[in-house]
């Protein structure tokens, strides 16, 4: 079975399979299938003759699909390489799986492709949708944002073998939610780049469809190794003084890209969950560290693996997390996840060349998993390097094979924007409260605050006020003030149980939707003299405020905007507040009332006065 290709017609795989066969005569059946979210549509089927293929010989196959329950006479067609040639020894625990690297020399890469995508050239106007751009190279994949210019960076690994050196790209337009047009494809044979070289292209996307501008180089990579825990490369005194050389502080802007080095002992696993009727696994652990993956060997028949391997990688954010995920081999069917542990590089320097042992998780780290991993993990970093990475762009994902809705993961994040929204609402809710005086005390106190906070005020008081609330926030956590970690934990739960109210977050989410796209539209109207008078009041106003900022200093007018709001419940006692901005942008119609109204007027203009008014002013 291969990966999921999402919303294309035209799907590139780029996998390879191995299927062991006793007889030539057999046919071997392809069928393609449109995967939707319960359940799977059939589009056609082809068989390969095993017969007419040459022993040890590559042959390129266009398979025609079939299908005599439709209608179509046309399905498309699938392209593959197939290739049959004898094996020599047992064929046990293999049958029919997707062929992966087995050895360990081919997971690791030699260096780095950057790909800068910067824009599109001669491209169609932007009104036809949203256009976007998907690379590959052999399995790494990632999209660009939908947006042009983009102006974003992507890297993709070069391993030593086992990989072509050919990047494609897939330039496509999104038109709407189920609607986007593939524009045109390219291919960059990338063999012969230079190192330490930018190199620019510009490759034509279609016949109309402009061009792209790309930028490419190729770096070699230090640091990406796979050993036996006794030749671990820290281990070895030179090699580790060389290599704390390298990320020393002196030798901060020799390669400013390389932050760091990792180094990660796998050493076994302890009572792993069984996957099959033996009570016994086939477990193997997988590290992710950003885009970069290494595996261990499988251990066959065991819930008590020992892999004792050695990886190093290198270290482009301190601020990554190291991603362990213990797996059990299914045959041909997907690895079964026993447990994962989530490890932030930067907790690792506490703990450093100390042997620990983590308890797994389940695979959405939200519970405990049955079993134990014992690591060992060193770090070195340049923190100079590092703090300098720390305010460029994080390095972009790789696409995941198949996103799914959740609705679970929908409830949480709904749990914690209205976790958020709740404390910005009591904060806003305090503050309101010094103006209403409903503590006179406070509300004087707020007011002096104020007259010498404007007063006095100066453009440096701005990072000294953020110092001292860093300083506050420091002393109130190290007296050990109330942790909110389990009072998270226990709503969490209490949400878990009333998932089944799904409809009223869903219902949430598009009331903050629709108030959020009126408040934007009204912005837009108001400026587009949409209503002319509104427009206008608009334009008065800002006068004012230009003449009013030209000649008073902004102290004054913030001192006199203070001393109103505080003293207006005080002159007049049953006042009601308000807010100006919002109340003008309630006048505005949004881009549905003008719809609306002006379907309304166009009936009344006709003499049809007996239609109702559709939507009030």
């Amino acid at each position: 079975k291969s990966k999921v290709v999402c919303k294309n017609l035209n799907p590139a795989w780029y996998e390879s399979f191995s299927v062991f066969i006793r007889d030539l005569d057999q046919c071997m059946y392809v069928k393609v299938y449109d995967r939707d979210l319960r359940s799977r549509d059939f589009m056609g089927s082809s068989t390969i003759n095993l017969s007419k293929l040459e022993i040890d010989k590559t042959s390129e196959l266009t398979l025609r699909l079939e299908d005599p329950g439709s209608l179509k006479e046309d399905m498309g067609v699938i392209l593959l390489d197939a290739c049959v040639s004898i094996h020599e020894g047992p064929t046990k625990r293999n049958h029919g799986r997707i062929a992966a690297p087995s050895a360990q020399k081919s997971q690791v890469w030699s260096g780095v492709y950057t790909l800068v995508l910067v824009e599109g050239q001669d491209m169609p106007e932007g009104s036809q949708g949203d256009v976007y751009v998907r690379f590959r190279l052999g399995e790494q994949r990632c999209r660009s944002r939908v947006r042009v210019p983009w102006r974003e960076t992507f890297d993709f690994n070069r391993f030593s073998e086992g990989q072509p050196d050919v990047l494609a790209a897939e330039v496509l337009c999104k038109r709407s939610r189920k609607s986007e047009e593939l524009w045109g494809t390219l291919e960059l044979d990338l063999t012969q780049m230079p190192l330490n070289k930018k190199r620019l292209y510009t490759p034509v996307v279609g016949a109309g469809k402009g061009r792209l501008l790309l930028l490419l180089s190729y770096k070699p990579c230090f640091g990406v190794s796979i050993c036996e825990l006794s030749s671990a490369p820290l281990d070895d005194a030179p090699h580790r003084d060389r290599i704390q050389e390298r990320y020393s502080l002196r030798n901060t802007l020799s390669s400013l890209q390389d932050v760091g080095y990792l180094q990660v002992k796998v050493v076994r696993a302890m009572d792993l969950a069984s996957t099959d009727l033996s009570g016994k696994s086939d477990p193997f652990c997988v590290l992710e560290l950003g885009n970069s993956k290494l595996q261990t060997p499988t251990i066959y028949k065991t819930i008590h693996p020992e892999w004792r391997t050695a990886f190093t990688l290198p270290i482009k954010d301190i601020h990554d997390v190291l991603m362990l995920t213990v797996c059990g081999e299914d045959g041909d069917k997907s690895p079964d996840i026993l447990g994962k542990v989530a490890i932030p590089l930067l907790t690792v320097c506490v703990t450093n060349g100390q042997l620990i042992t983590s308890l797994l998780k389940k695979e959405d780290l939200a519970g405990p998993s049955k079993g134990t991993i014992t690591l060992e993990l060193s770090v070195l970093y340049n923190p100079a390097r590092a703090a300098i990475k720390t305010f460029k762009p994080r390095e972009t994902k790789f696409e995941e094979d198949n996103p799914k809705f959740n609705k679970k993961l929908l409830a949480r994040n709904i749990y914690r924007v209205r976790r958020l929204s709740m404390a910005v609402l009591y904060t806003l809710q305090y503050i309101k409260s010094c103006f209403q005086w409903e503590s006179t005390q406070r509300s004087i106190t707020a007011f002096l605050i104020f007259l010498v906070t404007v007063w006095h005020f100066e453009l440096f008081m701005l990072p000294l006020f953020l110092l001292l609330l860093f300083g506050w926030k420091y002393f109130h956590i190290s007296h050990g003030a109330g942790s909110q970690a389990h009072d998270l934990e226990s709503e969490k739960r209490g949400l878990m149980e009333k998932i089944h109210m799904i409809q009223e977050i869903v219902l949430t989410v598009q009331n903050v939707l629709d108030e959020v796209a009126c408040i934007g539209e009204r912005v837009k109207n108001t400026f587009n003299w949409s209503v002319p008078f509104l427009s206008l009041l608009a334009c008065c106003t800002l006068i004012v405020a230009t003449a009013a900022l030209y000649y008073f200093p902004l102290r004054y007018i913030v001192l006199l905007w203070g001393v109103n709001k505080f003293t207006k419940k005080l002159r007049n006692p049953h006042t009601i507040d308000n807010n100006e901005l919002l109340d003008f942008l309630q006048r505005v119609p949004s881009d549905i009332q003008k719809v609306r109204v002006h379907f309304y007027i166009e009936m009344e203009s006709e003499g049809q006065q007996e239609y109702p008014l559709m939507m009030a002013p």
